[in-house]
């Protein structure tokens, strides 16, 4: 096959990067993804209980639409979130036009109208509060999909993709990059004129070992290892009300560690995610399900140098730890036993006034899978938020482990997010360059306009 662009992976920064390309060139494009088309991603599973141990894990992070279609579907609309864009950019003014942009078109194509806000007092008050204990709230407009709509959200835009001459090849894999040319696992290959590689974090590995392959320099980044911590949703609702996606920043006492809230799920489901070899967890909120539990993500950054720097195989090996325990399954533990330095049994979260919303589960002792460490950073990050959130430290809160947030090696590029390889670009969380929807659908449309240049069209956001 010969065309003029190839995308791989049909995520927010391949799906971004083709509409930014459809809309102002007449380039020949084709999406390739190894998962699922959007209309067989749908978990029936997560439409009742928010369990996915049934989901094939391709189907959980590849697919059309990317990991984030089957996640709560938010998007964070600030640019130093997830990311940061102002760098990638050096423009302040650029990288908040490109997350207006991409919010326009999430609108577009159904998503929820409000976004939501906070007035100033109320901010001042809860960031008062968090500064009174040592914690930073960074306040955030934000818009919820919902886990059951943003399915919806993403077939309106591939259908819109579609019309603009996008070709989209679904389950195939490609298993080797070269300049100018792809090679795909049932041994054909496709030519074409421009690369631009997004294959989210599932093909982080992948696309590291392809550039490698290239002489491409990279670099190891940070990762963020931790739980998903549940509480009952009046625990946070005052919270929610201020933010719907709270992100508090704390420092720990003993080892003065990096500790951060992400994802919260109001009155939403903890999930589990299968991975090739170990599981995970994460959260789910619907916009037309709610339960009576509020979940989020507490985890710590962890950064390696000498003499190993490989922060995902640290990452993976913590995880595969875990699932041995667990015996394939997460663990599940209450937050007053891993005080007690003792593992949860189903007798005691039965008596926990927590009901868990995921019961594929192994109740045991995060304290025998993680490093004394990180779980000091929890229960003291833990301590500290109580201050500001009454409760989210009770002896009856619900922690799952792991939830690991594995960001790829970064990669080097120019401000056009192209390598040293000649028409070779990089775009998304697989590249190390974003960390979340909107940041990485705008790292997608950064590197179409770089294309677009080339072929001396000038590119620039309109709405």
């Amino acid at each position: 096959m010969q065309t003029d662009v190839v995308i791989i992976g049909a995520g927010p920064a391949g799906m971004f990067a083709a509409l930014e390309l459809a809309e102002k060139s007449n380039l020949k494009i084709v999406i390739i993804d190894m998962g699922r088309d959007i209309n067989e991603r749908r978990c029936p599973a997560t439409t009742i209980t928010g369990v996915c141990e049934k989901c094939n894990p391709c189907s959980q992070m590849s697919g059309v639409g990317g990991a984030g279609t089957l996640s709560s579907g938010l998007l964070n609309l600030r640019p130093d979130i997830g990311g940061n864009l102002e760098e990638l950019t050096n423009s302040s003014e650029l990288s908040w036009d490109l997350v207006r942009h991409v919010d326009d078109a999430f609108v577009r194509y159904g998503a929820p109208q409000n976004v939501y806000t906070a007035d100033d007092e109320q901010v001042r008050d809860l960031a008062r509060k968090a500064a009174a204990s040592g914690i930073r709230f960074v306040p955030i407009p934000q818009r919820h999909m919902g886990t059951d709509n943003t399915p919806r959200v993403i077939a309106n835009f591939k259908e819109d993709l579609m019309k603009k001459g996008v070709k989209l090849l679904i389950k195939r894999k490609v298993t080797q990059l070269e300049q100018g040319k792809l090679k795909l696992e049932d041994g054909s290959d496709i030519s074409c004129n421009y690369i631009l590689a997004a294959p989210g974090r599932i093909g982080a590995a992948w696309l590291a070992e392809q550039v490698r392959k290239l002489n491409i320099p990279i670099k190891h980044g940070p990762i963020d290892i931790g739980v998903r911590v549940e509480v009952p949703a009046i625990v946070m609702d005052p919270v929610i009300e201020v933010n719907y996606d709270p992100k508090f920043h704390i420092y720990s006492k003993t080892y003065d560690d990096f500790v951060r809230t992400f994802c919260t799920n109001a009155r939403g489901f903890v999930v589990q995610e299968v991975y090739d070899s170990t599981i995970g967890v994460n959260g789910h909120a619907m916009l037309s399900k709610k339960s009576e539990n509020t979940n989020f993500a507490f985890l710590v950054r962890v950064n390696l140098t000498e003499p190993i720097e490989d922060t995902t195989a640290y990452g993976q090996s913590l995880a595969a730890i875990t699932t041995t325990l667990g015996g394939g399954k997460p663990l599940l533990q209450r937050l007053g036993d891993l005080k007690q330095w003792r593992r949860s049994t189903w007798g005691r979260i039965r008596r926990s006034n927590v009901k868990p919303t995921l019961l594929h589960v192994t109740p045991g002792d995060i304290a025998m899978a993680f490093p004394h460490r990180i779980v000091t950073d929890i229960l003291e990050g833990l301590d500290k938020l109580d201050n500001v959130v009454p409760g989210v430290a009770s002896s009856s809160t619900l922690l799952y482990a792991p939830e690991i947030k594995f960001y790829a090696n970064m990669i080097q590029v120019d401000q056009k997010l192209e390598t040293p390889v000649s028409n070779l670009f990089v775009a998304g969380d697989g590249a190390g360059l974003s960390g979340g929807i909107v940041t990485a659908a705008a790292t997608g449309i950064i590197a179409a306009r770089g294309i677009l240049n080339k072929e001396g069209i000038e590119a620039k956001i309109s709405s």
